[in-house]
């Protein structure tokens, strides 16, 4: 279960920074055709796409490394994996198991 976890958050944080990344170039090109102001669309772009980044960094840097480890280490990262895809429940691919 662990793996096929894993392997469903990368596939999701990857798709979500590629919306970001396209989402964010879209808005900042022409703010007000989406009701925003200039300064916002780019703050907003810029944190989503960091927000993106973070969740993949943090799956990629912090969690796996420790995955199956024994103690304490194992256990934190076995939770934080299981917060991470807790947002993905309801999505069609996660992995009940």
């Amino acid at each position: 279960m662990t793996d096929r976890l894993v392997a469903f958050l990368r596939a999701r944080f990857t798709e979500e920074l590629e919306k970001a990344r396209f989402a964010s170039g879209t808005v900042t090109q022409d703010p007000e055709r989406f009701g925003v102001a200039p300064d916002d669309a780019t703050r907003h772009a810029r944190f989503t796409i960091a927000t993106a980044e973070v969740h993949l960094a943090l799956l990629e840097d912090t969690v796996i490394p420790h995955l199956g480890a024994e103690g304490l280490a194992g256990r934190t990262a076995e939770y934080q994996l299981r917060l991470l895809a807790a947002p993905y429940v309801e999505h069609k691919d996660y992995p009940h198991e």
